[in-house]
């Protein structure tokens, strides 16, 4: 079985035991729930479908997303090859230009490559087969891209010339005549292709520019990593063919567009009719990312804040990529139902509380054990806690139950978040953030009602002008009425309840006059001595107090208080609900050790324990030493760790040759013990090079028969 991993790593598939087993497929997993089948298979089935859902709803969401911007090349493309069959004056300036797109694609490097296979693949289905791709690393001289492109578009393998021959061509014309005979057997490669479509009896014509003379797209996936001077060339070079072959450039940009007028003089860029495309940033991606597939009651697995929190960092500060998020994702799914045992109902509800009934006593105990189930047992009267302890049957019972409320809490928790974000996301200062998975990770790891930010938010609402906040609750009921839940449907007619008594209200009732006002405050004009004004103010303060709130104002807190029943009631964090460990998954460390890496603490750590890596207990020693008889390159290691920052070379390799004879099991006593010679002497120098390309010494001009030490400390 193969395996796909971000990091190095050592997968172990043990072979079922049971041929029936082994050959069921999902649907026969799903029905038979546990009964006949091991559980490992069955967490594995979960696993393997939830998965490919995500990989699925992934790639659905990627096109969707570059939908606009490919649909916009596409046009482009296609207008551009029918201004070449028109005759006018200013179609034929344009023919003689190279049509180019500049595609600008953002930073996140990763992402790129599913963009242009989307990009090709409707080139080709809609508008020529004719289309290459070249990246800048297989391109590093004229006649590599060359080769590429014509390896791409003719499906042939193309030979390359003598190279005495080319540096004939180079040094006497700028222009290669070597290269010009290649795009020659490209002309006629094209014109026999069209002719030959034009030929064959029976094909419809739709239109001239798609079947009888499809343009050549090249597509340059990493501009910016180009050789300057190898663009130049080739752009010059296609210019001169322009009349004879309709051919079109994309540029992939993921800095500026200004990154062409660095890279390519005025001469060579008049050659270009460009037009800009922008795609959507990496961070609106992830916004529509998250909530298609993590602020969703769509898939049963989940994560907890921590591991959020990491993920998110990880896309903010490395890469920018959305696809090694969801990478990320995969691998908390993957270390989820690996580690976990009661994954297994981490599934839809129906298929988990079937699958609560198959429970052995072991996952009951497992169960048991669980924090959150403990915190819920403890809350118990105390027979109840007795049976949830040592009955079996009442535990499976109570696990339906628990199943059945996590999966309700899931369905109110999303509108509900998608509500108050709704609410706040438009106040000064954002108190709650900006966008929602801020909101979400603050409801993640504490009750949001309980913060300031809340407190604060709650408060600017209250000094809310009339429209400002009735444009606020439409956008909460639209946040609330995709929701198929019994309570979030109860609460949006509520919602719509409120915010038609709003809109009936009669402005001139929002400000009222009121005369017992008027009569204290005459009473302070007047000259009194200290006990008489004592209880003027009392009775100004009484007559504040017992003030009728005007009718916008009642519906105010009518409606804010509303809004803050619906967050206490359906907003707590998971950790609240019983049984969460079995959907939500915790090990934020794991997920931070295998994304984000630490190259240097894993080679220091297999160069002080080779044993660990080479499955060799001969090696281990107690005292943390290395062994006499390890690799080359640990012995050395372990010399150049008790030198300072310069290292002697000879007196390095007299302490190699030391050890080494000792392993040898030479004696000590003897005359040739320690000797160096050519065998240990070229063994020495490969370690010494091999830990110089891993970056722990290099060369110096302080001493010629010195290397520096660049690392410190020990792993």
């Amino acid at each position: 079985m193969s395996t796909s991993s971000v990091s190095t790593g050592c997968f172990v598939f043990k072979p079922s035991t049971k041929k029936k087993t082994k050959s069921l497929g999902l649907d026969e997993y799903f029905s038979l729930g546990c009964e006949g089948v091991d559980t490992n298979d069955v967490r594995f089935g979960l696993f393997y479908s939830l998965w490919n859902k995500i990989k699925t709803e992934t790639e659905l969401l990627q096109d969707e997303l570059n939908r606009k911007v490919l649909d916009s090349l596409l046009d482009f493309i296609s207008k551009s090859s029918c201004t070449r069959q028109r005759g006018n004056w200013a179609s034929q300036m344009r023919a003689s230009e190279i049509p180019t797109a500049a595609l600008m694609l953002g930073v996140n490097m990763p992402d790129h490559d599913m963009t242009f296979q989307s990009l090709s693949e409707l080139l080709q289905q809609s508008v020529t087969p004719h289309v290459a791709s070249v990246q800048a690393k297989e391109c590093a001289a004229l006649k590599h891209l060359m080769k590429r492109v014509l390896e791409r578009l003719m499906d042939t393998v193309v030979a390359e010339e003598d190279d005495e021959e080319e540096e004939e061509e180079e040094s006497r014309t700028p222009v290669h005549k070597g290269w010009h005979c290649s795009l020659s057997m490209l002309c006629e490669w094209y014109n026999t292709q069209t002719k030959h479509k034009c030929s064959t009896p029976g094909k419809k014509r739709s239109s001239p520019s798609k079947d009888q003379h499809p343009p050549i797209v090249i597509i340059f996936k990493d501009l910016e990593a180009f050789n300057p001077k190898v663009l130049q060339d080739f752009i010059l070079i296609c210019s001169r063919y322009i009349e004879r072959l309709p051919l079109m450039f994309i540029f992939g940009i993921a800095t500026s567009p200004s990154t062409i007028q660095h890279m390519l003089p005025h001469s060579v860029s008049s050659l270009l009719c460009i037009e800009l495309f922008q795609s959507l940033s990496c961070t609106q991606h992830l916004a529509t990312v998250l909530d298609k597939l993590i602020l969703t009651s769509k898939f049963p697995f989940k994560l907890t804040g921590k591991v959020m929190q990491v993920l998110i960092g990880l896309f903010l500060y490395h890469d920018f990529s959305v696809r090694n998020f969801i990478k990320g994702v995969q691998l908390a799914l993957l270390e989820h139902f690996h580690s976990q045992p009661l994954s297994v109902l981490c599934c839809k509800k129906k298929q988990a509380l079937r699958n609560v009934t198959q429970l052995s006593h072991e996952d009951l105990e497992k169960i048991r054990q669980l924090p959150s189930f403990t915190r819920y047992v403890d809350k118990q009267e105390s027979q109840e806690l007795v049976q949830l302890l040592e009955d079996d049957a009442h535990l499976k019972k109570m696990c339906r139950k628990l199943i059945k409320g996590l999966h309700k809490y899931h369905k109110n928790y999303y509108p509900t978040l998608r509500c108050l974000h709704a609410l706040t996301s438009s106040l000064p200062r954002y108190p709650l953030g900006k966008q929602i998975r801020e909101l979400h990770l603050i409801c993640l790891e504490k009750c949001v009602w309980e913060t300031e930010d809340y407190q604060s938010a709650m408060k600017l609402l209250k000094m809310m002008a009339k429209d400002e906040l009735i444009a606020l609750l439409q956008r909460c009921t639209e946040a609330l009425q995709p929701s198929n839940s019994k309570m979030m449907k109860s609460a949006l007619v509520e919602l719509e309840d409120i915010l038609s008594k709003f809109r009936q209200l009669d402005e001139a009732s929002e400000v009222v006059q009121y005369d017992n006002e008027s009569a204290p405050v005459k009473n302070l004009q007047k000259k009194m001595d200290l006990h008489q004004l004592q209880q003027a103010l009392l009775e100004m303060n009484k007559s504040r107090r017992s003030k009728r709130e005007s009718p916008y104002g009642i519906l105010r807190s009518q409606v804010l208080e509303f809004i803050d029943n619906l967050v206490k009631n359906h907003l707590p964090p998971p950790e609240s609900q019983a049984l969460n460990e079995v959907c939500y998954y915790s090990s934020s460390s794991n997920v931070r050790r295998h994304l984000n890496a630490t190259p240097r603490t894993s080679i220091q750590a297999a160069l002080s324990s080779p044993h660990y890596y080479l499955l060799n207990e001969n090696l281990k020693t107690d005292d943390g030493s290395v062994s006499n008889a390890a690799p080359d390159i640990c012995i050395v290691y372990k010399l150049h760790l008790e030198c300072g920052r310069l290292i002697n070379l000879y007196d390095w390799l007299q302490a190699y040759s030391t050890v080494v004879s000792a392993a040898e099991g030479n004696d000590p006593e003897s005359d040739n013990f320690g000797k160096v010679d050519d065998l240990k002497h070229a063994r020495f120098i490969r370690a010494v090079s091999e830990l110089e390309f891993l970056g722990f010494i290099k060369s110096t001009k302080q001493k010629t028969d010195h290397v520096a030490r660049l690392t410190w400390g020990g792993c």
